[in-house]
């Protein structure tokens, strides 16, 4: 089939993609073509099926990578106007989850998903689903898309089909595979807003256990970045937003990787000392096991209780010797964990690294074959947890479509 602009992936980014590029020149056919049988997929799944569209606070410490981000999303429309007064879609500031972060009215992302696909319609957007891109060339001032038994012709390409995370999504790397065949640079890609992969050995008696606290990223004893929020351990891995959150620097420090949780940062050492000082007294005839029951659960303050002293748990709390006291509220302050690696794909919501900023002009138009756009996730950016990723795809989509829609207009037929 022939069409003016066919865009590879049909989620966030790339519906955006499309609906910025039809409205930048009606005249043009635009086609999405999706692997899955369905555009959207992932969107409906954003925000645990809340779609947090956004946040209010967005700043340069919330994106990662070789690509500007911000620039480029300062460009573009913010989310009132995109969202409510063009796909008419109610947004409010979320209450729950990461401060300030934007939803639907409806707390659905069916709710969004449904407004982009009714827009589509309205402006007579073609979606081919079910369809999987295997290759890219260019040819004849445009692009020939390989697809099974049936080739697609477009004068203009965006590609928008993501990376490697949630594959079960339709994005599995396919598409950026087969741009670095093409000669396109990549920044080294790893999972991004994902769990952090420890021993085993060092979670023994933490599975299931979940605690508010600081967490920290430590490289070469300097601080690379520090996180409040729930830790939760599990069998092989730690989790939570907060450590979802500095997933992406593994990418860079992968093998010299430290978490180090503070799990009462709002209780200073002297204070925490006098508590257990005072425990000393108090619980002095029970058994040490009973040490840090009435701050932790019971099989948090057991592990830290054998991970700092080195005596036995019928060991009376009075026996404790000050040195002791000192090691216990250590372990509570700067517990610390060697990073052996990053959690699977199937486990993490965005793919840090991708396609180079050296690769892409400031329209997002590739600078190895002019006519090809790309925005999303399959470029080398990735933000943080709470609207921040889907915003960039929102953005990019944006900047890229529409450029792509011009240039159409302006080119000779």
């Amino acid at each position: 089939m022939v069409t003016d602009i066919a865009i590879i992936g049909g989620g966030a980014s790339g519906l955006t993609a499309a609906i910025s590029a039809k409205e930048a020149n009606r005249s043009a056919k635009v086609t999405i073509v999706e692997k899955l049988p369905r555009t959207g997929k992932k969107i409906i799944a954003s925000g645990n099926g809340r779609c947090n569209l956004s946040n209010m606070k967005l700043s340069e410490r919330n994106f990662h990578g070789s690509v500007n981000a911000l620039e480029i999303i300062g460009k573009m429309p913010d989310y009132t106007s995109f969202f409510t007064d063009y796909l008419g879609v109610l947004c409010v500031g979320g209450s729950e989850g990461r401060e300030g972060g934007i939803y639907p009215a409806s707390n659905s992302s069916n709710t969004v998903v449904n407004a982009m696909r009714l827009k589509l319609e309205e402006l007579g957007i073609e979606e081919i689903c079910g369809c999987e891109v295997s290759g890219i060339i260019p040819e004849n001032g445009g692009f020939t898309l390989i697809c099974g038994d049936d080739n697609i012709r477009c004068k203009r390409l965006i590609v928008a089909a993501g990376g490697y995370a949630a594959p079960t999504f339709g994005t599995d790397g396919g598409v950026m595979r087969i741009l670095k065949n093409m000669g396109y640079k990549t920044a080294k890609i790893c999972p991004a807003v994902a769990p952090l992969r420890v021993s085993p050995d060092m979670l023994k008696g933490l599975k299931g256990i979940r605690v508010k606290g600081e967490i920290s990223a430590i490289s070469g004893g300097k601080t690379l970045r520090t996180e409040r929020g729930e830790i939760q351990f599990n069998d092989n891995n730690i989790s939570g937003i907060c450590v979802f959150n500095l997933a992406y620097l593994f990418a860079e420090y992968e093998g010299k990787l430290t978490l180090k949780a503070d799990l009462l940062p709002d209780m200073p050492w002297n204070s925490l000392k006098s508590y257990l000082e005072n425990i000393r007294k108090s619980r002095g005839n029970l058994p040490i096991e009973e040490l840090l029951t009435g701050i932790f659960v019971k099989n948090l303050a057991l592990y830290i209780v054998k991970k700092s002293l080195d005596r036995p748990l019928t060991d009376k709390i009075s026996a404790l010797k000050n040195n002791e006291i000192s090691a216990v509220i250590s372990c509570i302050k700067a517990l610390e964990f060697e990073v052996s690696g990053c959690s699977p794909w199937q486990n993490s919501q965005t793919t840090m690294g991708g396609i180079h900023s050296s690769c892409v002009d400031g329209n997002l138009q590739s600078k190895l074959h002019k006519g090809m756009y790309l925005c999303g996730e399959i470029l080398d950016t990735a933000g943080d947890c709470g609207g921040y990723n889907l915003q960039w795809a929102w953005s990019s989509g944006m900047l890229a479509g529409g450029n792509c829609g011009k240039s159409l207009k302006g080119a000779k037929k």
